[in-house]
């Protein structure tokens, strides 16, 4: 039977040799928000991962947006450029197609890189004031931010669009934003972070309000040639805080918005949240995600190729995405494909290395 993780599948005009999307990862290596040699060196190799799709680490699109001092930014002429030039060489490269996710970091900003600790930066770090939705810190010992007004919101709102401009004319494929891990958008979702008494503020629909202004004002200048989607969160992990429902409501929200697809995550929005551990625990969530109606994709602790096969093959999600399985093995697709008796594409230089050298080979299961 042939693989449906190794199978089409189009997302707008998109089309993607497979459902393996390689998940956007942080790398903390920009200068002032702009890619580096580390980033045509990182993303060249996983353009031949044999994924579909490679997303970009989160992108931010204000300087003061961005988690670290490290990390990138899509908010001037020099980032655009420096983006430009990663992404022409995956071009030329590779063979994934390529995405990029927005984000603004809000009450988690001006931290360190993990290596340096990864809490609040220290007053000699050259920290800077952070927002949210409410005065409210992540976490013991992290900076208080200031509850946006009015001007924020307007500010923020128009610095995503021209970034979501700046992302076209570089020409990605994909364009993702970050609505999950308790960054800007997901900390106004949810009720942990965001206790704001205004139209902001109290119902889901009211918390949903700011995200939902900024996905619509992004769709009106992404072309309908570029797919577009959203990170969310399935739960928050915490009692009283977002469930799979709110979830399923914020689903529903952006496909009335015109998005092509979400991918399902979780957690992040508190210091105190904790993750279950069992292997693909945000798949259930994306099932019931993808009731709705829209493409839905799904991460986390989903290392095999057969775990894989089944989350597709048995409607649970129309895409699975990887992260440190694919930092550990650089060629996971390549390999899946083997085990999955598929192929994929690879570069001239690689061919070599095809099935045909490899009779009966097969990966851990």
């Amino acid at each position: 039977m042939p693989s449906t993780l190794f199978s089409p599948i189009t997302l707008a005009g998109v089309a993607l040799d497979n459902r393996i999307v390689i998940s956007p990862m942080c790398q903390y290596s920009a200068l002032d928000g702009c890619a580096t040699d580390w980033h045509i060196a990182h993303l060249g190799m996983l353009a031949n991962s044999g994924a579909g799709l490679v997303i970009v680490e989160a992108t931010h699109v204000e300087r003061h947006g961005r988690i670290t001092h490290g990390c990138m930014g899509l908010y001037s002429d020099e980032n655009e450029a420096a983006l430009k030039r990663v992404i022409d060489f995956c071009r030329r490269a590779g063979t994934a197609k390529l995405g990029i996710q927005l984000a603004h970091a809000g009450r988690k900003a001006s931290s360190q890189r993990p290596w340096e600790g990864g809490g609040p930066l220290k007053p000699h770090e050259d920290p800077w004031e952070t927002i949210a939705p409410s005065a409210l810190p992540f976490g013991p010992g992290w900076h208080t931010p200031r509850a946006m007004t009015a001007d924020d919101m307007t500010r923020v709102r128009e610095a995503f669009v021209a970034a979501a401009k700046r992302a076209a004319r570089i020409g990605f494929d994909v364009i993702e934003l970050h609505m999950a891990h308790g960054y800007l958008a997901h900390s106004f979702m949810s009720p942990v972070s965001n206790q704001r008494t205004d139209e902001y503020g109290g119902t889901l629909e009211n918390r949903m309000r700011f995200p939902r202004e900024v996905a619509e004002a992004v769709r009106q200048v992404v072309p309908r040639t570029v797919a577009l989607g959203a990170r969310i969160t399935g739960s928050d992990w915490i009692d009283g805080a977002l469930t799979p429902a709110d979830a399923v409501f914020c689903a529903k929200m952006l496909k009335a918005a015109g998005f092509d697809y979400v991918d399902i995550s979780s957690g992040g929005v508190s210091a105190d949240a904790r993750n279950p551990t069992a292997p693909g625990y945000n798949v259930p969530i994306a099932e019931q995600v993808r009731a709705t109606g829209i493409a839905t994709r799904t991460v986390g602790l989903i290392v095999s190729p057969k775990q894989a096969e089944a989350i597709v093959a048995d409607g649970k999600a129309d895409m699975v995405a990887f992260a440190r399985a694919v930092l550990d093995d650089p060629h996971w697709g390549w390999h899946a494909a083997r085990a999955l008796g598929a192929d994929v594409k690879r570069p001239n230089q690689y061919l070599r290395s095809g099935p045909a050298l490899w009779p009966g080979a097969a990966l851990r299961e």
